[in-house]
């Protein structure tokens, strides 16, 4: 097993002392080369590295400065020390201000001379240690997914990491395709439940006369076919993590149900009459205003604070736009691996295409029409329908309208441009979007933000 030695590089001009530094550091098992310039120097810096350089102050027309400047540029881990001459504490200073790890005036005895290196040594490795932390955590934001450098995005990150170990019931909120799922399976990767089961839940999707059953388990004969007892995704994701997608769709019934679980942490499975206790983390989320359905009546107020102890708000694409070349480019690696063929290039029309487009289906929709331009490897597959209005190169299809000089509120007039499209069209919901050049799950989207019913 080769041993690590520290190396070091003693950068000093007079040759005398040069060797005498040498020869001390060599004594205490430190491997040295030396130079006597700072042009040598950096040869010698583009060639290997070296754990900490020693260097003096005055190396000919350069000094030991432009030698820490070099190194804080390209070898930023690298300890530093650099020797001033006997009363110049201002080189001192300024040596630190830039950023060495500790000076040493002339002349020096051998025991200073190891103890500033030790100490430099120290810093490197600090220094080392908090890339290595940086890098995990830069790994960590990315898990399963989770890509973005905005600031909203970061406050997501940063709520994640302080919450992931503990066992709070945690509520995602944001629009459809916002990445939720994605944010529920980075808290339980990252808690200490990560090594046991992630159960996931769409409660929209379950068939209201199985919801139970499904949810809670079932004793055999609890109803017609069950033949057998039959476990329940709680009781599987024992120990582990729920993820209770579109809590917001569960019936009041269910909810009771739910309540009960993270109040006692027991269920009861249908048609038996003994407490099951578990143990499972419970991550809920949803696409819908949580607090007008209670005011409602559609959702338990009671289950509601039970669930939202924690909310994380998932910001929607819009939201993020210095984040669409990032997950642009994210997709297509992903997808082209995927898929086992090159990744295509986006010239700097489709990205300023990709930048301009109000994306109603979030994060989900470009990773879908990323996909298509990996495979198809065609740009007017990727932006087909962006912007139609401005590809005209007219805006006469729009009415005559002026800004007010005071606040204007967008979401009263895009609910009413909804709701006037919807009477428009006498309540055609498809012809409405074709009318307003909208997709149509986007207008469907909408239709359910604001609460509008047909016209």
């Amino acid at each position: 097993m080769t041993e690590n030695i520290t190396s070091i590089l003693v950068v000093e001009d007079e040759p005398d002392q040069r060797e005498l530094i040498v020869d001390i550091l060599a004594a205490s098992n430190y491997k040295v080369e030396s130079t006597d310039s700072v042009e040598s120097a950096i040869i010698l810096l583009k060639e290997k590295s070296y754990d900490v350089i020693f260097s003096d102050w005055k190396l000919g027309n350069l000094s030991g400065i432009d030698l820490l400047n070099y190194v804080k540029r390209n070898c930023m881990e690298t300890g530093f020390v650099i020797a001033t001459a006997y009363g110049t504490i201002n080189h001192a200073v300024e040596a630190i201000q830039q950023g060495a790890d500790d000076y040493l005036p002339k002349p020096f005895k051998r025991q200073e001379l190891l103890l500033t290196i030790a100490k430099a040594l120290k810093a490197k490795n600090l220094r080392k240690d908090n890339q290595s932390l940086s890098d995990q955590l830069s790994e960590q934001k990315q898990l399963v997914g989770l890509v973005g450098k905005a600031q909203c995005m970061q406050k997501v990150y940063e709520r994640i990491e302080k919450i992931s170990s503990t066992n709070a019931t945690v509520l995602i909120l944001g629009e459809s395709g916002t990445g939720k799922e994605l944010a529920a399976r980075a808290l339980h990767e990252k808690s200490r439940r990560h090594n046991e089961k992630f159960i996931a839940i769409n409660c929209g999707a379950i068939a209201e006369s199985i919801a139970e059953a499904e949810l809670f388990g079932a004793k055999k004969g609890a109803f017609t076919g069950a033949t057998s007892d039959r476990q329940g995704k709680f009781a599987a994701a024992h120990q582990g993590t729920i993820f209770l997608d579109e809590i917001g769709e569960l019936s009041l019934s269910l909810q009771a149900h739910l309540l009960r679980f993270l109040q006692e942490g027991v269920i009861t499975p249908l048609g038996s009459h003994d407490e099951v206790v578990l143990d499972v983390r419970v991550i809920a989320a949803t696409h819908r205003d949580l607090e007008k359905e209670v005011e409602a009546g559609n959702f338990r107020e009671d289950l509601f604070y039970r669930l939202n102890v924690v909310p994380i708000n998932m910001p929607a694409l819009r939201e993020r736009q210095d984040d669409i070349p990032l997950l642009a480019n994210h997709f297509i690696a992903f997808h082209a691996k995927q898929h086992g063929i090159a990744k295509p290039e986006l010239t700097s029309e489709s990205n300023r295409k990709l930048l301009e487009y109000h994306w109603p289906g979030n994060v989900r929709e470009l990773s879908n029409r990323i996909e298509r331009f990996v495979l198809l490897d065609d740009e007017d597959e990727l932006t087909p329908e962006f912007n139609t209005l401005a590809a005209s190169g007219n805006s006469s299809g729009l009415p005559t309208f002026e800004l007010p000089e005071n606040n204007f509120n967008w979401e009263q007039f895009e609910r009413y441009c909804l709701s006037s499209a919807l009477k428009k069209n006498k309540g055609n919901r498809t012809q409405a979007a074709k009318y307003l050049q909208m997709p149509y799950k986007a207008f469907l989207y909408r239709l359910e933000k604001y609460q509008i019913v047909n016209e």
